[in-house]
Protein backbone atom coordinates (compact mmCIF):
# COMPACT_ATOMS: atom_id res chain seq x y z
CA UNK A 1 0.00 0.00 0.00
CA UNK A 2 3.04 2.77 0.64
CA UNK A 3 4.23 1.87 -2.94
CA UNK A 4 1.24 2.64 -4.33
CA UNK A 5 1.36 5.92 -2.56
CA UNK A 6 4.82 6.89 -3.26
CA UNK A 7 4.00 6.07 -6.93
CA UNK A 8 0.96 7.76 -6.96
CA UNK A 9 2.81 10.77 -5.21
CA UNK A 10 5.50 10.07 -8.03
CA UNK A 11 3.49 10.65 -11.31
CA UNK A 12 1.70 13.17 -9.96
CA UNK A 13 4.22 15.40 -9.50
CA UNK A 14 5.70 14.30 -12.78
CA UNK A 15 2.36 15.52 -14.22
CA UNK A 16 2.53 19.13 -12.36
CA UNK A 17 5.77 19.14 -13.52
CA UNK A 18 4.49 18.71 -17.44
CA UNK A 19 1.90 20.56 -17.12
CA UNK A 20 3.83 23.51 -16.38
CA UNK A 21 5.68 23.22 -18.86
CA UNK A 22 3.00 23.34 -21.44
CA UNK A 23 4.37 26.14 -23.40
CA UNK A 24 6.64 22.97 -25.22
CA UNK A 25 9.93 24.94 -23.40
CA UNK A 26 9.58 28.48 -25.56
CA UNK A 27 8.62 30.67 -22.54
CA UNK A 28 6.34 33.10 -21.11
CA UNK A 29 3.61 33.62 -23.31
CA UNK A 30 3.19 37.65 -24.43
CA UNK A 31 -0.36 38.81 -24.86
CA UNK A 32 -1.71 39.45 -28.45
CA UNK A 33 -2.98 37.56 -31.80
CA UNK A 34 -0.71 35.67 -33.62
CA UNK A 35 -1.13 34.19 -37.02
CA UNK A 36 1.63 31.27 -38.65
CA UNK A 37 1.47 29.39 -41.88
CA UNK A 38 3.04 25.23 -42.05
CA UNK A 39 4.66 24.44 -45.02
CA UNK A 40 2.90 23.08 -48.07
CA UNK A 41 2.11 19.47 -48.00
CA UNK A 42 2.28 18.03 -51.57
CA UNK A 43 0.17 14.77 -52.49
CA UNK A 44 2.60 11.92 -53.54
CA UNK A 45 -0.06 9.27 -53.45
CA UNK A 46 -3.32 10.03 -54.90
CA UNK A 47 -6.04 10.67 -52.35
CA UNK A 48 -3.63 12.14 -49.55
CA UNK A 49 -4.60 15.62 -50.32
CA UNK A 50 -2.16 18.58 -50.59
CA UNK A 51 -2.11 21.90 -48.73
CA UNK A 52 -1.03 23.87 -45.81
CA UNK A 53 -2.80 25.42 -43.07
CA UNK A 54 -2.75 28.72 -41.58
CA UNK A 55 -3.22 28.99 -37.81
CA UNK A 56 -4.40 32.22 -35.57
CA UNK A 57 -3.50 32.11 -31.78
CA UNK A 58 -4.85 34.31 -29.41
CA UNK A 59 -2.89 34.92 -25.96
CA UNK A 60 -3.99 36.56 -23.10
CA UNK A 61 -2.99 36.90 -19.48
CA UNK A 62 0.24 34.48 -20.78
CA UNK A 63 -2.24 31.54 -21.89
CA UNK A 64 -3.38 30.35 -24.95
CA UNK A 65 -7.69 31.13 -24.80
CA UNK A 66 -8.46 31.44 -28.77
CA UNK A 67 -7.58 29.71 -31.79
CA UNK A 68 -8.54 29.33 -35.57
CA UNK A 69 -7.32 26.73 -37.93
CA UNK A 70 -8.42 26.81 -41.32
CA UNK A 71 -6.05 24.70 -44.14
CA UNK A 72 -5.83 25.33 -47.94
CA UNK A 73 -5.29 23.61 -51.26
CA UNK A 74 -1.64 24.75 -52.73
CA UNK A 75 -3.63 27.88 -55.30
CA UNK A 76 -4.72 29.44 -51.70
CA UNK A 77 -8.52 27.45 -52.13
CA UNK A 78 -10.24 27.00 -48.89
CA UNK A 79 -10.88 23.73 -47.48
CA UNK A 80 -14.35 23.89 -47.27
CA UNK A 81 -18.14 22.25 -47.39
CA UNK A 82 -16.85 21.98 -51.03
CA UNK A 83 -13.32 19.68 -50.54
CA UNK A 84 -13.45 16.38 -51.67
CA UNK A 85 -16.06 17.43 -54.59
CA UNK A 86 -15.23 17.49 -58.25
CA UNK A 87 -16.50 19.98 -60.39
CA UNK A 88 -19.15 21.12 -57.40
CA UNK A 89 -20.91 17.47 -56.96
CA UNK A 90 -19.56 14.66 -55.19
CA UNK A 91 -17.80 12.40 -57.49
CA UNK A 92 -16.70 9.92 -54.74
CA UNK A 93 -18.62 9.63 -51.69
CA UNK A 94 -16.09 7.83 -49.57
CA UNK A 95 -13.48 10.34 -50.52
CA UNK A 96 -15.51 13.55 -49.83
CA UNK A 97 -16.39 11.95 -46.64
CA UNK A 98 -13.01 11.19 -45.95
CA UNK A 99 -12.38 14.98 -47.00
CA UNK A 100 -14.70 16.75 -44.89
CA UNK A 101 -13.34 14.77 -41.75
CA UNK A 102 -10.07 16.30 -42.08
CA UNK A 103 -11.96 19.97 -42.37
CA UNK A 104 -14.06 18.89 -39.27
CA UNK A 105 -11.47 17.99 -37.06
CA UNK A 106 -9.14 21.35 -37.58
CA UNK A 107 -11.81 22.97 -35.09
CA UNK A 108 -11.31 20.00 -32.59
CA UNK A 109 -7.55 20.70 -32.59
CA UNK A 110 -8.14 24.04 -31.71
CA UNK A 111 -10.50 22.67 -28.59
CA UNK A 112 -7.79 20.75 -27.97
CA UNK A 113 -4.61 22.93 -27.86
CA UNK A 114 -6.73 25.87 -25.68
CA UNK A 115 -7.05 22.55 -23.39
CA UNK A 116 -3.21 21.47 -22.95
CA UNK A 117 -1.85 24.94 -24.24
CA UNK A 118 1.17 22.49 -26.36
CA UNK A 119 0.58 22.29 -29.92
CA UNK A 120 2.84 18.59 -29.26
CA UNK A 121 -0.28 17.97 -27.06
CA UNK A 122 -3.05 17.62 -29.25
CA UNK A 123 -4.24 14.39 -30.05
CA UNK A 124 -4.21 13.01 -33.49
CA UNK A 125 -7.49 12.12 -35.62
CA UNK A 126 -8.64 9.92 -37.36
CA UNK A 127 -8.49 11.12 -40.89
CA UNK A 128 -7.10 14.20 -40.53
CA UNK A 129 -3.51 13.31 -39.91
CA UNK A 130 -1.91 15.13 -42.54
CA UNK A 131 -4.13 18.38 -41.10
CA UNK A 132 -2.43 17.53 -37.61
CA UNK A 133 1.38 17.95 -38.89
CA UNK A 134 0.31 21.13 -40.29
CA UNK A 135 -1.70 22.27 -37.29
CA UNK A 136 0.98 21.16 -35.11
CA UNK A 137 3.73 23.45 -37.17
CA UNK A 138 1.46 26.29 -37.80
CA UNK A 139 0.69 26.34 -34.01
CA UNK A 140 4.46 25.78 -32.95
CA UNK A 141 5.63 28.69 -35.26
CA UNK A 142 2.82 31.07 -33.93
CA UNK A 143 3.69 30.31 -30.38
CA UNK A 144 7.25 31.26 -30.93
CA UNK A 145 6.24 34.30 -31.91
CA UNK A 146 4.12 35.04 -28.83
CA UNK A 147 7.35 33.75 -26.77
CA UNK A 148 9.77 36.48 -28.45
Amino acid sequence: MKKLGICTAAALGLTIALVGCGGGGRGELHDGTYTAQSMVWEDTEEGNGSGYGVITVTVADGKITEAEFVTYEPDGTIKDESYGMSGGKIANQDFYNKAQRAVAANAEYCKQLVAVQNPDGVDVISGATISHGEFVEAANLALDEAAK
